[in-house]
């Protein structure tokens, strides 16, 4: 039984992954300050859960890339 995905398909799946993580990857953020670093180690920044839940997506996506490049080597 042949798979429905192709090699092909799966490669460019791949590329365009790639491509629009290292993208992400390139945004760069301004220094902490200190009074916003001790605000996030001690958990009382403004809008906490949003900004936790954004640095998850920014640490998946680096994750996925490091996949990405693992896999084409």
């Amino acid at each position: 039984m042949k798979s429905p995905i192709t090699f092909k398909a799966l490669m460019i799946t791949a590329a365009l992954t790639a491509a629009a993580l290292s993208m992400l990857a390139s945004c760069k953020e301004k220094p902490k300050t200190i009074g916003e670093k001790i605000d996030d180690a001690m958990d009382t920044r403004p809008h906490e859960k949003l900004k936790d839940a954004a640095e998850d997506v920014k640490d998946a996506a680096h994750d996925a890339k490091e996949a990405v490049k693992d896999a084409t080597k």
